[in-house]
């Protein structure tokens, strides 16, 4: 059994660069519980508070980063995600000239939602299962500096709704330690995420840490029970799922002897293209997230061959 640590939100980086100094460092099998920001930072707490009034350099605070003991460059740190646990409102908002609605509805506009015993309450009306994820959650970079609102091979802002309990996320380190930094909570979000915003929801995460030796894939990879999914990132569509088809052909062949064609073909018949994050118009460089969905079948059962 490992250590548990707790971090504060007010431990907070907001960008993923090559430099970071950690704030905590804990050992493989440590457990880290994380308090984390809304993704406004506690500036909108009704409706009557609006995104274009908020000061946008306060935005996706990420709590971190752990420095994880071992953790080389050519590693793969694993964040296996134990707990999420939301607060009891987010909100959700109408951002002027981001989604592929924007010109059909109103913005900006804001809701706030009530959360409570795993339910949403929208309005009297509108109720659904609470599903509580992060959306930002990665590592040091190998060189560039990137705000914590934008997604790239360290990970930062996939927004991936898989990324709730019981995930596990291959991050590959560039930087010794790692520098593992998480935020973005929501208490539940569509995939796609076509408006650009989920229930934003400030909250604690539950991460324990292990490491994966000499191995790694480009972008991050999350093991899920039945499944295990390779990430990819660009601007447009097409190019985001080229990278992302690429990569998981890439995994199949180096851990699991596919040839490229049966790669190819496995990719096409037995898994699932998506995107993780699809909103578009995206001003400010915004890209699209992909992920490919691997089943875990004897031939395939995880992102990385057991060796040794």
């Amino acid at each position: 059994m490992g250590t548990h640590h707790r971090l504060t939100r007010e431990q907070v980086i907001w960008e993923f660069g090559p430099r970071l100094e950690p704030v905590l460092e804990v050992q493989p099998g440590d457990t880290v519980t994380f308090e984390t920001n809304d993704c406004f930072t506690g500036q909108i707490r009704s409706e009557e508070d609006l995104v274009t009034d908020i000061d946008l350099n306060r935005i996706n605070s990420a709590t971190g980063p752990v420095a994880v003991r071992g953790a080389e460059p050519g590693d793969s740190l694993i964040a296996e995600i134990l707990d999420i646990r939301p607060a009891r409102f987010g909100v959700a908002t109408l951002i002027p000239g981001f989604g592929q609605l924007i010109e059909q509805v109103t913005s900006p506009v804001t809701r706030r939602f009530e959360v409570a015993d795993g339910e949403i309450r929208m309005n009297d009306r509108v109720r659904f299962p609470a599903r509580p994820m992060v959306g930002v959650v990665g590592v040091a970079t190998g060189g560039e500096v990137l705000s914590n609102g934008l997604a790239g091979r360290h990970g930062g802002n996939l927004d991936d709704h898989l990324h709730g309990a019981g995930a596990r996320i291959f991050l590959p380190v560039r930087q010794p330690g790692g520098m593992f930094a998480v935020g973005d909570m929501h208490a539940s979000m569509g995939d796609g995420e076509i408006c650009f915003t989920g229930i934003e929801i400030a909250g604690e995460v539950d991460v324990r840490f292990d490491l994966l030796k000499g191995r790694q894939a480009t972008w991050p990879v999350t093991e899920l029970a039945d499944r295990w999914l390779p990430h990819a990132t660009a601007d447009q569509f097409e190019e985001a799922l080229q990278l992302v088809s690429e990569e998981a052909a890439r995994l199949l062949v180096d851990e699991w002897a596919f040839t490229p064609e049966d790669a190819f073909i496995f990719l096409s018949v037995a898994c699932d293209a998506g995107v993780a994050q699809a909103c578009k118009p995206a001003p400010g460089g915004f890209g699209t997230i992909a992920r490919f969905s691997i089943p875990k079948i004897e031939a395939t059962p995880g992102p990385f061959r057991p060796r040794g």
